[in-house]
């Protein structure tokens, strides 16, 4: 049986490592003042910011049914199966909308909702890979993604306020007054919650402390991994390398035992909160 994975950009993964890698990327569209770009295709991370700076409208989208279809039909032509990681439901439409198309395709087709985004769906997608490459079905990759999608939890914390106005996740006067304290929030996204606020921190270093603080607990209490030895440890960002690198410096130095991986935010998050944040995330590694 041979299964192709596919996941979207929301991953992090460019359509270059998805080549490299052996991952079908689908790229996810945006509505920049009216007009749609393919994330990774015909608009760069670079580009993206230009605009989002330059004060452009920026929407996101999910990709047409004609779009994920005809990949699909494409792969079927050499593969047996297809397992399919979009970004969580709990997020996204674009989840649900798979799971309706693949009703069509007599169980070749299996829609993974594992409630993941970036860094930790980046991780499914691999592990994904890792699994098919092992002999495991398409249906037993799924069940497995599925009965593990508690095991990664993702801290975010922004460097301004506007973008969650601009979403509609918090008041104009809330944003008001938190720019006013320059109040950095930290939230979470676990399962299916999405955007889930976390304590206030006023300054970056804060914020990194209340994000580390909440890991060693995931790690200690959820994960069951205190040392660190079976998780792995993901900082993700927007426009703000070289923060995610420093930042990834002081995390080797408490958890040496642990892989750390640096990467860009996808552009649907970073639709939500702008330039400059920083997220930590934590995903235990899969058991074979």
């Amino acid at each position: 049986m041979k299964t192709a994975i596919v996941t979207d950009s929301n991953s992090g993964i460019t359509q270059k490592q998805g080549e490299e890698l052996g991952i079908y990327v689908l790229p996810m569209p945006f509505m920049v003042d009216g007009r749609t770009y393919l994330e990774g295709v015909d608009l760069t991370h670079q580009e993206f910011y230009e605009k989002m700076n330059g004060g452009a409208d920026i929407s996101t989208s999910q990709p047409s049914p004609d779009s994920v279809m005809k990949l699909w039909d494409g792969l079927l032509t050499t593969y047996d199966e297809i397992v399919h990681i979009p970004m969580s439901s709990g997020l996204s439409s674009a989840c649900q909308t798979a799971m309706v198309l693949a009703q069509d395709y007599e169980g070749k087709v299996h829609v993974v909702d594992n409630h993941r985004v970036s860094v930790t769906q980046r991780q499914s997608a691999l592990d994904a890979l890792e699994l098919a490459k092992a002999g495991v079905s398409g249906a037993d990759i799924k069940r497995k993604l599925e009965e593990t999608q508690g095991d990664s939890v993702i801290y975010i914390t922004v460097d301004t306020l506007k973008y969650l106005k601009k979403g509609g996740r918090i008041t104009a006067a809330a944003a008001a007054l938190g720019t006013l304290l320059k109040i950095k929030p930290v939230l979470i996204i676990l399962g299916k919650k999405r955007w889930t606020p976390f304590p206030k921190a006023r300054t970056t270093k804060q914020a990194k402390n209340i994000m580390i603080s909440a890991i060693q607990k995931d790690l200690k209490e959820r994960l069951g991994d205190e040392t660190c030895t079976k998780t792995h440890i993901e900082i993700a960002h927007t426009q703000n390398d070289e923060a995610a690198q420093a930042f990834s410096e002081e995390l080797r130095e408490l958890f040496p035992e642990a892989d750390i991986y640096v990467d860009p935010l996808p552009l649907s998050i970073a639709c939500h909160i702008g330039p400059g944040s920083l997220a930590l995330a934590a995903t235990r590694r899969m058991e074979a």
